[in-house]
């Protein structure tokens, strides 16, 4: 076998010197160099951010959709979306593993969840054979490269592999959360009613304490009933990020004017920044989960209202992150029984 950089710098194509994730091209030749992984793989979990732009693109056709998706992968050998610079994730099923990997516990047939992104992951697609835009998730026949350095995670044997996808996909919100809320926080969870949402709740819930106080909201009647359902949230609130002067005013009357410690935000569409940053206390931590995320309205943002706070990209990894995020389904009924009605 040919070898390969840990990094995966020699599938890069363009442009040259490039890491194959901000790379506009990469090479998506299924054969393997000695440090790489072959997949055969069952399902793609795409970014939320980058599913519902492809599906604001497509105008909610199916048929669109599934030709957008393989025009992407054609012209970049990766599923990396132009727009929204986000991929996802993907399950499949272990068909070849590198001789210099040997020592891995990786052996063929093995069902893995990638853990790195697939706009770093070279990936061919044969057939998309069904595309569901409710859960992001797209039933493919294609093969996939995983690095050396990427990360992955065997799926678990108790519970369903869609189940496991639809956790794994953000797995970094609960995992984040988990450092950064500590008892008596107060935590403010923009789009609590989603899948990293719901995570997130958890989390702050168990950190923050009977002290703390966890405030969630949702733009939609079912996203607050799931928040409620949850039973997570000492204040639950319905409203838009968008409408950063709207969810100001909320949260300064949820904290009498105290404003919030830690504000997690989860939400796939652009211009949230100054929804986060305005109810998050001088001192405070906004941790961005978001791929919609603009760096520049949150850093300027910031500055025109003279906010001191502390802001973090959502890195998807921390450590242990996976472990973090199966356990909330299995601690937790309620969040579990939500996914499966969603995923399953």
């Amino acid at each position: 076998m040919t070898k390969g950089n840990k990094f995966g710098t020699h599938r890069v194509i363009e442009p040259e010197g490039a890491l194959p994730q901000p790379a506009w091209k990469i090479d998506n030749t299924m054969e393997i160099y000695d440090n790489e992984v072959l997949i055969d793989v069952d399902t793609l979990n795409i970014d939320a951010a980058s599913m519902t732009q492809i599906k604001e693109q497509a105008g909610g056709d199916v048929e669109k959709i599934k030709a957008r998706m393989k025009e992407i992968v054609a012209e970049r050998g990766k599923h990396h979306n132009p727009e929204t610079g986000s991929g996802g994730m993907l399950i499949g099923t272990v068909e070849q593993v590198g001789e210099k990997l040997t020592d891995r516990d990786l052996q063929p047939g093995d069902k893995i969840a990638t853990l790195s992104s697939l706009s770093l992951t070279p990936l061919q697609i044969d057939e998309i054979k069904e595309v569901n835009t409710d859960t992001d998730q797209v039933k493919i026949s294609g093969k996939a490269i995983l690095f050396e350095s990427a990360l992955y995670s065997k799926l678990p044997e108790d519970m369903e592999d869609t189940l496991a996808l639809a956790a794994l996909d953000v797995a970094g919100a609960a995992a984040q959360t988990a450092k950064l809320v500590k008892p008596g926080d107060t935590v403010f969870i923009i789009g609590a009613g989603g899948k990293s949402g719901l995570l997130c709740l958890h989390e702050a819930k168990k950190r923050a304490g009977v002290s703390g106080k966890v405030i969630g909201i949702s733009r939609s009647d079912a996203g607050c009933e799931r928040i409620k359902e949850t039973g997570l949230a000492d204040v639950v609130l319905q409203g838009s990020a968008n409408e950063p002067m709207n969810i100001f005013e909320m949260v300064e009357e949820s904290t009498d004017g105290e404003l919030c410690d830690v504000t997690i935000n989860n939400v796939n569409v652009p211009d949230t920044e100054m929804g986060s940053i305005l109810p998050t206390k001088d001192g405070g931590i906004v941790y961005f989960f978001s791929m919609a995320t603009s760096f520049t309205k949150a850093a300027l943002g910031a500055e025109g209202v003279g906010k001191d706070v502390n802001m973090i990209v959502g890195n998807g990894y921390t450590k242990n992150h996976a472990d973090i995020t199966l356990e909330i389904l299995r601690e937790n009924k309620t969040i579990r029984e939500i996914f499966n009605r969603q995923y399953v």
